[in-house]
This record gives C-alpha cells, structure tokens and sequence, in this order.
C-alpha cells in the first residue's frame, strides 16, 4: 500500500473526521462502508469491516462454480418457486 505515514485533519465541532481520499482508496473505503471504531493504547482506530459482499467481490476464492452449474441451481429455484402454493 503506498500511503504517505500520517495526515493531519481536523476534527469538526460535531466531531465528525474526513478520511482522505488516498488513505479512503488504499483501504477500499467508500461512502457507506461500515468501520469499527476503537481505542488502542491511547489511539483511535478505524477499521473498514468486510462484509459478506466485500468477501465475494475481493476475498480469497476457495471454490469455483461454472456457469454450467450455476444455471442448473437457478433452473432448480426457479421450478420451486414455480411449484409453491
């Protein structure tokens, strides 16, 4: 990650904190990613939290599916829906 070490920002009087753009971009950070937030020996720390749906797009791939198969899986949904009452 080629982020410069530390930034100064101020914090508003509401005590909101604007993350910069270049620190946002290397840690995937959009608007309306979920962080946690603690203290660390003193320090505040904003974590990004990674989500079922940031694992599938970015996270290891541990399996595959061929579209072959993933059109027979519809294809069975698809007929249970049907099938309901």
């Amino acid at each position: 990650m080629n982020v410069p070490e530390d930034f100064e920002i101020k914090i508003s009087k509401r005590r909101f904190i604007s993350i910069p753009k270049t620190i946002a971009e290397a840690l995937g950070i959009e608007g309306g990613t979920k962080v946690k937030l603690y203290v660390e020996e003193g320090k505040i720390v904003i974590e990004p939290i990674k989500d079922a749906l940031w694992f599938a797009l970015h996270g290891p791939k541990v399996g595959r599916v061929t579209f072959k198969e993933l059109e027979e899986e519809s294809e069975r949904e698809q007929e249970k829906l049907l099938d309901a009452p």
